[in-house]
């Protein structure tokens, strides 16, 4: 079985590929935080040690090493999950607020979106149009999916040559309940 890569940015429906991507039968790897030192510093031996005993990944820091998987795994699927900028930047500032993260600071330059969304926006646009760019010759190697416009089992199925399951395709966390709209129902509530 080749690798699957999702690599698309958080909020763009990555952990409702991954949840797919186990119904399939595929071994997942989340989010993994604990690599991006080694990452800094192009040393890849860690990261090629994790994805070793993983067939597919989602989250960070799997996006922005394509191109180092890519070459390192020849053969291997690529799916990148996307969403409307305007839903996903208002997602990502509800999700993670004002709250720095040193992943993110890495990807966009500043840990937090709260007050930086056309700085995050301009990143989203430009990692997706250079994955497009990357894989324009290899449209067998990337799936371009959208699940908050109803892409789902058909798509991902096809591309990965799988059997639908039968069962309703996943959406993990939709509409979660954390981050800034949290904190902002709970300021109404002391405020009314």
């Amino acid at each position: 079985m080749s690798k699957v890569f999702g690599i698309g940015f958080h909020k763009t429906g990555t952990k409702t590929l991954g949840r797919a991507l186990e119904i399939l039968g595929y071994k997942v790897c989340g989010p993994r935080q604990d690599l991006l030192e080694t990452i800094k510093q192009k040393n890849y031996k860690t990261v090629f040690k994790v994805a070793k005993d993983y067939d597919a990944f989602q989250d960070n820091p799997w996006p922005i090493l394509y191109k180092t998987l890519d070459k390192k795994y020849p053969g291997s699927k690529f799916i990148l999950t996307l969403r409307n900028k305007n839903s996903w930047i208002k997602s990502v500032v509800n999700h993670f607020g004002n709250k720095d993260r040193e992943m993110r600071n890495w990807i966009y330059g500043i840990g937090y979106p709260l007050g930086n969304e056309e700085l995050y926006v301009e990143v989203y646009r430009k990692h997706i149009a250079d994955v497009k760019e990357y894989f324009k010759n290899r449209p067998d190697d990337l799936l371009v999916i959208d699940v908050t416009s109803g892409d789902g089992w058909e798509k991902l199925c096809n591309f990965l040559e799988k059997e639908i399951p039968r069962k309703a395709f996943p959406h993990v966390n939709k509409g979660m309940d954390s981050g800034m709209s949290k904190f902002f129902r709970m300021l109404n509530k002391r405020l009314s």
